[in-house]
């Protein structure tokens, strides 16, 4: 199993989120995270000084899919989550050991289906 961990714009989540549903993968965390890349800083006014904003508000997707799965679903995020600007944002795969359901004790994919 794989561990997509997805790093976009804000306001892609929805067209992300879709996409990834109407394709089967139902299992999404989101979280609000804040970072730079080659994006980097921009210059803002506020009651006439200026400040260098740095870190810009991201959001981060995390989804577990069977090996089998992983090009599917990266290739979906890639084009919901793609505008072809700087801060697109940037995709991790990491191997995941194991899967445990809590509630029942199942593991491996039995986990990740859902129910």
């Amino acid at each position: 199993m794989k561990m997509i961990i997805v790093i976009i714009r804000p306001n892609r989540l929805s067209a992300v989120k879709e996409a990834l549903t109407s394709n089967g993968f139902t299992g999404i965390t989101v979280n609000a995270v804040k970072g730079c890349g080659s994006q980097r800083g921009t210059v803002e006014r506020y009651r006439g000084s200026q400040y260098v904003v740095d870190l810009h508000d991201k959001l981060e997707i995390k989804v577990v899919v069977n090996d089998d799965l992983l090009e599917k679903a990266t290739q979906i995020i890639i084009e919901a989550a793609k505008t072809g600007e700087f801060g697109d944002g940037k995709i991790f795969v990491l191997n995941v050991e194991e899967v445990i359901r809590i509630r029942t004790g199942e593991k491996g994919q039995a986990a990740l289906e859902t129910r």
